[in-house]
């Protein structure tokens, strides 16, 4: 077989399982579930193998390393130090298996997808793909429908297309309406080509419309004023682009009123840029984030640390785990320290650099601030435009930790970069021997990390799942979460479960109920050492002290608890029904009102255990006899 066929075939094939990732991850609800990501990685594999054989096949390899590689590659190396000293080993895994997964992407895209013809077929495909997904969030709208494949969608009124939140949507859409735009405006296509073009992009606006994010709708209005004002300055372009700009705010003058959903969506963003605020409870989480930045300013806290450290700071009005900081930048900034986020900021800055030093080989003739239609100048200016959109959004929500709004991300900036051989011959590299040997090891290397972590980690899912469809009293489930455990035995999480299993198994009572309580204790003993920010290990340890009457032991654990989520409203309620346990009512009454201050709807056990609690006081107060028992802890 000859040589170029060969090295044909496997930048076919590069492109093939690219596209294969690119497709997978929105229509996975962004990719963010494991066994999704499991996915992904595995694509990411078949990607390195394909590209170590490209490197020995080409006669006349070179590798193009514009400066934006550096800020790449010291990033990721600072993210396995970070991993490598992380506190809780198994997330910081997670969060750097990511990093390597869109660094070798990458890569990979900058040196094997950099032809005219790959990189079209790519934008086209983003484009096909974010008009189809736009068309199911619209049908979501209209319907008032809650589902998302078999997913049950919680935002009511809301597109979310192939995703559960919104917002990730608009993230989505935000970077491929300008691709779409600029293409069908200023490229080299075909009218008929430009035409569907256009009218895809007018159904990912209106996708954009309907998840009702008002970061996603300030993202995309600033940048299609700048989209609409570089164009009217190519007179080639000006009057389609005035005439475009007409239909968009047409349609949204003519459709907005109409809606009564949109038009209250509206009125908040319309309040929250006069008043300079973010509604909801953003800014608390925001305030809370900048205390957890401090405990470690330089190097961060660790990767993906963020939600398991949070309760510590959590402030009283957020009762649910935020998952990420609603501000990419923040998240980035408590994650990674100063120095991460630094490398981050680099990576970008050289980026935009790039497109500086190319922006006048692609614009098009000087003359008239570049008059001809280019397609080099659409890929370009659109997938630069789609990044500056996000940068936006990324303010108000973490489209940059959904994988597959991620990885979208990383393409364009690869592709971008790609296009600075236009500018400058400088960033090519022979690829001799020695080169070719080493991006061989590290290749090899890397699809050998990656094959092997995600079998881990894919076994262990499937162990976890079973655990998941069983009951919390089957014995099923613990051998489930024991199997699981042996395969991953850092996952303080299936401890924790283990340990839960036992712990309500015991509480039903019967002649095993001690054996069965030690059994949960010494799994959330495994879970703390683990996990040590947790604080649900150790407030289930001390309700196992409780339950095998040795009260007297159990305060430190619960005291434990409370200091490592103080405005937990649930955490709060079982530190009262301790002080009960012990039979100190006037001691454990404050802990259930400060529980009912934290959550006044839906908490059941402190309003239960006030009553109770009240009718003991004036037991006592009284000398009265009193029904009732007390409720079982929840």
């Amino acid at each position: 077989m000859h040589r170029k066929q060969v090295e044909r075939w496997c930048e076919w094939g590069i492109l093939f399982l690219t596209l294969a990732i690119l497709v997978y991850g929105p229509l996975a609800t962004g990719a963010v579930r494991a066994a999704d990501f499991l996915v992904i990685q595995g694509l990411t594999v078949g990607v390195l193998l394909l590209w170590t054989v490209r490197v020995w096949v080409d006669r006349r390899l070179e590798l193009l390393w514009p400066p934006i590689c550096w800020a790449v590659v010291a990033f990721t190396l600072y993210a396995l130090a970070r991993y490598l000293t992380a506190d809780i080993e198994y997330v910081a895994r997670q969060e750097w298996l990511r990093v390597l997964v869109y660094a070798f992407l990458f890569m990979a895209i900058l040196n094997n997808l950099h032809g005219q013809d790959t990189s079209r077929l790519i934008a086209f495909t983003m484009i096909v793909l974010g008009m189809g997904i736009s068309f199911y969030a619209l049908y979501q709208f209209i319907t008032g429908t809650d589902r998302v494949w078999w997913f049950i969608n919680p935002y009511k009124h809301r597109g979310t297309g192939t995703y559960i939140n919104p917002n990730h949507l608009a993230g989505f859409l935000e970077m491929i309406v300008p691709v779409g735009l600029v293409w069908a405006l200023a490229s080299r296509a075909k009218p008929v080509s430009k035409v569907l073009l256009a009218y895809a992009s007018l159904v990912m606006l209106a996708g954009i419309t309907v998840t009702m994010s008002r970061g996603g709708w300030v993202a995309t209005a600033i940048t299609l004023l700048v989209l609409f004002v570089v164009l009217a300055l190519r007179s080639m372009h000006r009057w389609i682009a005035l005439a475009t700009l007409a239909v968009v705010v047409g349609g949204v003058v003519y459709f907005v009123p109409k809606s009564y959903y949109l038009q209250k969506r509206w009125e908040l963003v319309t309040k929250d840029v006069v008043e300079a605020r973010t509604a909801d409870v953003r800014p608390a989480i925001w305030h809370a984030a900048i205390r957890l930045w401090k405990q470690s300013p330089w190097w961060g806290i660790g990767p993906g640390h963020f939600d398991e450290r949070f309760r510590a700071f959590r402030p009283a009005q957020v009762q649910n785990q935020p998952d990420r900081a609603h501000n990419d930048y923040l998240n980035t900034l408590v994650d990674w320290g100063v120095v991460g986020t630094a490398l981050v900021a680099a990576a970008w800055a050289l980026l935009y650099a790039g497109v500086a030093q190319t922006w006048g080989h692609v614009r098009g003739s000087l003359s008239d601030l570049g008059g001809r239609s280019s397609n080099k100048f659409a890929l370009v200016f659109g997938a630069s435009l789609g990044l500056f959109a996000i940068l936006l959004h990324s303010v108000t929500d973490f489209n940059m930790h959904i994988p597959a709004n991620a990885i979208l991300a990383i393409t364009w900036m690869a592709l971008v970069s790609g296009h600075l051989r236009f500018a400058t011959e400088r960033y090519w590299f022979r690829g001799e021997i020695p080169t070719r040997v080493t991006a061989t090891v590290i290749l090899l290397a890397g699809a050998f990390y990656l094959t092997a972590t995600g079998l881990q980690r894919a076994r262990e899912q499937v162990w976890l799942s079973r655990a998941a469809g069983l009951s919390e009293l089957s014995a099923g489930r613990v051998e489930a979460l024991e199997r699981a455990f042996a395969i991953e035995p850092r996952n303080a999480r299936t401890a924790y479960l283990i340990g839960e299993t036992f712990r309500l198994q015991s509480f039903e009572g019967g002649d095993r109920y001690a054996e069965l309580a030690t059994n949960a204790m010494r799994w959330f003993a495994e879970a703390m050492r683990l996990h040590p920010y947790d604080a649900y290990p150790p407030l289930r340890y001390g309700m196992c002290l409780d339950w095998l009457g040795r009260a007297s032991e159990a305060g430190p654990y619960f005291d434990r608890a409370a200091e490592l989520d103080p405005n937990g409203y649930y955490v709060v309620a079982h530190v009262g029904w301790h002080y009960v346990q012990l039979g100190n009512y006037a001691a454990a009454r404050p802990w259930f009102e400060l529980s009912r201050k934290l959550m006044w709807k839906n908490n059941p056990m402190a309003e239960s255990y006030l009553e109770i609690i009240r009718s003991r006081l004036l037991e006592a107060a009284t000398n009265a006899p009193s029904a009732g028992r007390p409720a079982a802890p929840l």
